[in-house]
């Protein structure tokens, strides 16, 4: 699969974007630390650069459950707002994404640079929960004000006319901080998502035989791959862009799914994509 296809097919929105932790690898704030990219380094940033003990580090979720026991869920919310406001520019691949001017597509980051691109653009933005009560949806619809620059809470239905909508299932300091990160979070959410709760009835509708590309995605954990695997139900196959070798788990979620490996390292695939 040539790079100008992937480009129309993103163009004509028969395939959504799904963005992961390592589109941010190299990336660096203005204050000179490094953007968390993968699990190893969101754990350093969650625990103030120190490694943890190994059966800690060896996801991120795990890592975040050990500190929301010691310390509690507010916060374990102050402490991941803390790491995703820093500021940094958006990555030359978020802006080139943007270009291609999506009607729908997936951050499963915690970071706001996706909302920043679009302040001046009309969009719904659905922000994933976790552990709520009185309510079984895993999450909550904002439409965004674009003369005021602020997110209201509106009812779902206002999906079914949106021109653009930016998917966020594991939250954003934004309009408030909430974020599913520690075990009991993707527990609680991953139970309501395999219910249906965890993804709009329009969305539903709108996927159905879509492709995705994956950038940043990797495969290799557990939770990431149950993610992906509920927000893509009814796909039609997709991409996944690595230049490195897949596991063995990796490589049946791949096959299961009908994906198309494109061996390239992301940076390369970024050069040419823009």
């Amino acid at each position: 699969m040539d790079i100008e296809t992937i480009k129309k097919e993103l163009r004509n929105h028969t395939t959504i974007p799904y963005f992961g932790l390592g589109v941010f690898e190299g990336i660096m704030t203005k204050e000179g630390e490094n953007v968390p990219h993968d699990s190893d380094s969101l754990i350093l940033a969650m625990n103030g650069g120190r490694a943890m003990a190994p059966r800690l580090m060896f996801e991120y979720s795990r890592a975040a459950m050990h500190l929301e026991q010691r310390r509690g869920v507010e916060y374990m919310t102050q402490l991941l707002n803390h790491i995703y406001t820093k500021p940094y520019e958006p990555t030359p691949l978020h802006k080139a994404i943007i270009a291609m001017s999506p009607r729908y597509l997936i951050d499963t980051n915690r970071d706001t640079k996706f909302q920043e691109l679009l302040a001046f653009t009309p969009h719904c933005l659905i922000i994933g929960k976790s552990r709520i009560m009185g309510d079984l949806n895993r999450y909550e619809v904002y439409e965004y004000d674009v003369e005021n620059q602020k997110y209201f809470l509106v009812e779902e239905e206002v999906l079914d006319t949106a021109a653009k909508i930016l998917f966020k299932p594991m939250g954003s300091p934004l309009p408030n901080p909430t974020f599913v990160i520690s075990d009991a979070d993707y527990v609680d959410w991953l139970t309501e998502a395999m219910a249906g709760f965890a993804v709009p009835k329009v969305l539903k509708t709108y996927r159905k035989a879509k492709k995705y590309l994956f950038l940043g995605t990797s495969f290799g954990h557990d939770t990431d791959r149950m993610v992906a695997n509920e927000l893509t139900l009814d796909l039609e196959g997709g991409y996944v862009i690595t230049d490195q070798p897949l596991g063995k788990k990796e490589q049946k979620f791949v096959d299961k799914h009908h994906l198309e490996v494109i061996p390239m390292s992301l940076v390369a695939f970024i050069n040419a994509f823009i």
